[in-house]
């Protein structure tokens, strides 16, 4: 009897210990995210399974081109899956079907070319928006179907969750994410 105890008290040590290592990596390190929606088609579809680092953002600063999951701003229980378009302390301009950004570096702006995006596809919208410190422009790849910072305004660093590094599902997409070069 003394050794089957000893033989339970074993395995309920180790199953702890996994669950505890489970927890906290899926808390603090890498998060599980299913893609519902088509607002980021054709890059990424509806059911996509991806993993999101959760770590990057404590150490950079998110960058233009990365895909984001993140809180919707009016409801903290909703995560959405956008691509950062325009960053903090820089002035965009969307008109004509373009994406123009203002910034210290370009003062007189260029024209955001997204090659991510389906050829002759036209950004909707028409408007100007200057971001402050710690604030982001986010929008979806399928621009005319993408609830995104055009209707609900600019995301805060703090609402964003993390980055997206990996899809998995489905197999024969199965990925790493790059950020585009611009």
């Amino acid at each position: 009897m003394k050794a089957f105890l000893y033989s339970f008290w074993e395995i309920f040590e180790v199953v702890a210990v996994a669950v505890a290592v489970v927890v906290a990596i899926r808390s603090f390190i890498v998060q599980p995210f299913l893609v519902s929606g088509a607002s980021m088609e054709p890059n990424f579809s509806s059911n996509d399974y991806l993993l999101i680092d959760e770590v990057s953002y404590r150490f950079n600063e998110p960058e233009r081109g990365d895909v984001i999951v993140f809180h919707y701003p009016g409801d903290e229980s909703v995560y959405y899956i956008k691509r950062v378009i325009g960053l903090p302390g820089e002035r965009l301009l969307i008109s004509d079907g373009k994406v123009k950004i203002y910034n210290s570096k370009n003062s007189n702006g260029f024209i955001l070319e997204e090659f991510y995006l389906p050829a002759g596809l036209k950004t909707s919208g028409n408007e100007e928006v200057t971001l402050k410190d710690g604030q982001y422009f986010v929008m979806g790849d399928n621009r005319n179907y993408s609830f995104d910072s055009r209707s609900w305004g600019s995301l805060q660093k703090s609402e964003i969750v993390g980055l997206v590094r990996l899809r998995l599902w489905p197999f024969n997409k199965a990925m790493a994410v790059e950020q585009p070069a611009y």
